[in-house]
């Protein structure tokens, strides 16, 4: 078979049957399913939400974003063997170790199948919420220019590149844009301090101010559980993005939830240890593939700076990607997801078709 075949580059043409758009992401497609068949369905597999619960089919794919762009390769390889399975299969283990450390839940609710979830409907918290144990990546860039005040967070002089910081920082960003906030400018993914989250937490889709403190020990202590979790695997946590939002449990009482992906090679840096210690950064997560890019092209400041997206745009449509690095790409993520998980990520032949397959004959979401 092809290698080309075993991508699963396209997730928003499954005939999953819906009465809305398919919503399709940068990485994720997804599919709401009609009234009937969410009520169906949490009967049937007995899910803990109300009965009137809106559920969701989310696909991941294999497609690659970096710099706010979709690559490809030669060879018609639209994307990475093994990354969407891999994603998942990491997601899926600390979501399962954040509940058994009662931290939260997430809103998975089912996993068919390795690149799908069924999650129930969340009212997004619009921050991404990053973590930082390492000044590194835009925080360096912006400490290296002299900039000291980073998110409403004092930094102190003399930090060097890659070094660990004296306490783990949160550095929240705006997830969408957002209008009418003061101080925040209207465009997305843009830093914000507590206070601006403090004096407008409604706008932040936060339902009260109590709950800004239950976001931030739910980042801190999943930050933690993942951190420990790698460190006995010689990999260190560097930093990570998390996101948040509300659902209704079966009583019909909110509460908030991890949602999207936690730990992940794309949301988080991961570093391996022993190279750390000798003074070499060997990332196990996408950072490895952005610093790939930014050497590749001659003017990496297009990729770096926002004012020049449409010749990004163009770098990123128009550039077919050499499949070994792909390949080496590939290797990052199943390796880390095997070593997380310790467990050998199978890859499918025919991601789609099995989805399908399933879908139909174990949940009957296909005609």
């Amino acid at each position: 078979m092809n290698l080309a075949d075993k991508v699963l580059a396209v997730n928003d043409d499954l005939p999953i049957r819906t009465d809305k758009p398919v919503h399709s992401g940068k990485v994720r497609s997804v599919y709401w399913l009609t009234p009937q068949d969410s009520r169906r369905l949490i009967k049937e597999k007995g899910y803990p939400v109300r009965e009137d619960a809106p559920l969701a089919i989310m696909v991941i794919s294999d497609r690659i974003s970096a710099f706010d762009c979709i690559w490809h390769g030669e060879q018609g390889m639209q994307g990475v063997p093994g990354k969407g399975a891999a994603l998942n299969a990491i997601s899926n283990h600390w979501f399962k170790l954040f509940k058994q450390q009662g931290l939260a839940d997430s809103h998975i609710l089912d996993i068919p199948h390795p690149f799908v979830w069924i999650v129930q409907k969340a009212k997004p918290v619009k921050i991404e919420a990053i973590c930082r144990q390492y000044i590194t990546g835009s925080m360096w860039r912006a400490y290296n220019k002299g900039e000291r005040n980073f998110c409403g967070i004092k930094l102190p002089e003399g930090l060097t590149k890659d070094q660990k910081l004296p306490e783990l920082l949160i550095t929240p960003s705006t997830k969408g844009i957002l209008k009418g906030i003061p101080n925040v400018p209207e465009v997305d993914d843009v830093n914000i301090t507590r206070d601006d989250i403090q004096n407008n937490f409604a706008a932040f889709n936060f339902s009260n101010q109590a709950d800004i403190q239950t976001y931030e020990n739910l980042l801190t202590q999943g930050f933690d559980v993942i951190s420990n979790a790698l460190a006995q695997l010689d990999q260190i946590f560097v930093d990570t993005k998390f996101e948040f939002g509300y659902v209704e449990d079966e009583n019909g009482q909110e509460k908030l939830i991890y949602m999207d992906e936690v730990g992940t090679p794309d949301s988080s840096r991961i570093w391996d240890g022993t190279a750390y210690q000798n003074g070499d950064i060997v990332e196990n997560s996408k950072e490895g593939f952005r610093q790939l890019l930014l050497n590749h092209f001659p003017d990496p400041d297009i990729l770096l700076n926002k004012d020049r997206m449409n010749e990004r745009s163009e770098l990123a449509k128009n550039n077919a990607l050499p499949v070994d690095v792909l390949m080496d790409v590939s290797q990052v993520y199943v390796g880390i997801a095997e070593k997380i998980t310790g467990e050998k990520l199978n890859l499918s032949d025919n991601p789609k078709a099995e989805i399908i397959d399933i879908l139909r004959n174990q949940y009957g979401l296909i005609d």
